[in-house]
């Protein structure tokens, strides 16, 4: 059996939507019984700009990018897109929704599709949220603490 690489990763938004708000990011990377736990924050910004955040940066940190990976989101946002290709919708629209509309964070949607790119064996998987998910849980509680850190 080839070892793979798991993620969870979880993003949250205080205030999201209004005009000041905070909003953090974490993952819980495991592979070999190993656990690496990131997050971050950022202010003015929106809860799904931190689910996609924090995908970006656990793929970021995969260190092997041949091994298998597999990803666990509970974004119906992030998952849908991936697990229902939306993008390459997006992409023959010129990044335009079927409202033509423009595609709402196309540069995080740009760097995680060119990141994407570069997993020759990577999955994505939903995962109900806050439903006892303990790698979950645990990356939503990693995403609440890096707002704390932006006082």
């Amino acid at each position: 059996m080839t070892e793979k690489i798991i993620i969870y990763c979880d993003g949250a938004c205080s205030n999201n939507q209004q005009k000041e708000n905070r909003g953090g990011w974490g993952a819980v990377l495991l592979f070999k019984g190993k656990v690496k736990e990131i997050s971050g924050a950022e202010r003015n910004t929106t809860n799904n700009r931190m689910e996609l955040l924090a995908c970006i940066k656990a793929l970021e940190a995969v260190k092997n990018r041949s091994l298998p990976v597999e990803v666990f989101t509970d974004s119906a946002y992030l998952a849908n897109c991936l697990l229902q290709k939306w993008y390459r919708r997006w992409q023959r629209n010129g990044w335009q929704t079927a409202g033509k509309k423009a595609v709402e964070n196309k540069d995080l949607w740009l760097r995680l599709l060119a990141l994407k790119e570069k997993f020759p064996r990577i999955a994505f998987q939903k995962v109900a949220g806050h439903s006892n998910v303990t790698l979950n849980e645990r990356a939503d509680q990693l995403a609440r603490d890096a707002i704390q850190t932006l006082g």
